[in-house]
């Protein structure tokens, strides 16, 4: 049997969360205002910096010759499986807009028109102990970088754990500072979280731009890798309900992709342009050196057939998408106290806003299945044989 470095959440951590989440989510894994604030103006050629490079970072430059361990994340698995609400496939039509309640003019919840795109987070229930179990697992992920030499595993335990990690430590910090409408408002010490260096691995101050740049994309080179940081936005890739590791790394990406580049916040057609998300300027530099005919190959081969036919009814492609909202289930602000009427069934703890999403995500469901269309994606994680290299199917 191959070693194994085991991690746990703190002990005794409470993320049993309301019955309703679980069924929701267990349920699918069973189986889009044209003037909105989702559109920024355009970029003609992505100018984006990348994170200066601290030459300590070298450390964790993947060997050559790999050693055969693997890093068991069963409890972060379990985890997601209870904190978040995957809203399934894009079906491309966009969520209409969100009325506000009867005699005011607020409105609660999600407003994106992507709402019904990508994956909730319930950080609403997270209470004191759940957090800090959160914080206990990501400082476990740090132990494991110094009793294990990261660099020397295989890629893909390497990709899965820096992936893990990252989303571990947004999660953990968004979560400390929730209630917040947007994830890049939140800041460390003054500093925005993204660069803050709040994650220590053998001694180097690591921040979350320096593990997706600066470990992730310096050293691989298939674009796919972008869809697994989870950046806690609406518009970005969705948390996924799976953990990553080292045998389904390679095809959960895959998954991840077809989803984000399928989706309303992956791609949209204006005239005879067509517009992407931010991401892909954000990680031109590293992947799409020549943006028009680079980017354009690499969403060819995730499109499903309409976005297939936007590739060819459309000329240049635009890095104007963007959705900066976080992606709560709650909308990132607690549902106030006076409501007078709850909707019939809607459980008190869970706020009629947050009930409304999930029936509208429900009667997506129905309608997708009605269409013929997929409510759901299927991933297949990779067997290890006797006598397979160690980087068997490794993600480059």
């Amino acid at each position: 049997m191959l070693p194994k470095h085991m991690i746990a959440l703190l002990t005794g951590a409470v993320l049993a969360l309301p019955a309703v989440a679980a069924a929701e989510t267990r349920a699918l894994h069973g189986q889009p205002d044209p003037a909105d604030r989702q559109l920024v103006p355009a970029i003609a050629a992505p100018q984006v910096q990348a994170s200066p490079f601290d030459e300590r970072l070298a450390a964790f430059t993947p060997t050559t010759d790999p050693i055969r361990h693997t890093i068991d994340y069963e409890i972060w698995d379990f985890a997601l499986k209870r904190i978040q609400i995957s809203m399934g496939p894009s079906d491309r039509q966009g969520a209409p807009r969100r009325e506000p309640m009867t005699g005011t003019r607020v409105k609660h919840g999600p407003q994106s028109r992507y709402r019904l795109e990508g994956s909730m987070v319930m950080f609403r229930f997270f209470d004191d102990e759940v957090i800090a179990s959160f914080t206990e697992y990501r400082q476990d992920l740090e132990r494991v970088a110094e009793t294990l030499d990261i660099a020397a595993l295989p890629r893909n335990e390497q990709l899965a754990y820096w992936i893990n990690l990252h989303n571990v430590a947004l999660l953990e910090q968004i979560a400390k500072d929730w209630p917040v409408r947007q994830p890049r408002d939140i800041t460390l010490d003054g500093v925005p979280l993204d660069e803050t260096k709040f994650i220590t691995l053998r001694g180097i101050p690591v921040s979350l731009r320096d593990i997706r740049e600066n470990i992730v994309y310096r050293h691989w080179k298939d674009p796919k890798v972008i869809y697994g940081f989870w950046r806690g936005e609406i518009g970005g890739p969705q948390l996924q309900s799976y953990a990553f590791t080292g045998a389904n790394v390679g095809s959960l990406l895959e998954v991840a992709a077809a989803d984000f580049v399928n989706s309303l916040r992956g791609t949209q057609k204006r005239g005879d342009r067509l517009d992407v998300a931010l991401l892909y300027g954000e990680v031109a530099p590293f992947y799409f050196p020549d943006f028009q005919s680079d980017l354009r190959a690499h969403l060819a081969k995730y499109a499903d057939e309409p976005v297939t036919e936007l590739l060819a009814m459309t000329g240049e492609l635009r890095a104007a998408i963007s959705e900066p909202d976080i992606a709560d289930l709650h909308g990132g602000a607690r549902p106030p106290s006076y409501l007078a009427v709850q909707i019939p069934g809607c459980p008190s703890a869970w706020h009629n806003a947050a009930c409304e999403l999930l029936q509208a995500r429900r009667l997506k469901f129905e309608a997708m299945e009605r269409r013929g269309q997929a409510t759901g994606r299927v991933f297949f994680s990779n067997v290890d044989l006797p006598g397979d290299p160690p980087n068997k199917n490794a993600v480059e």
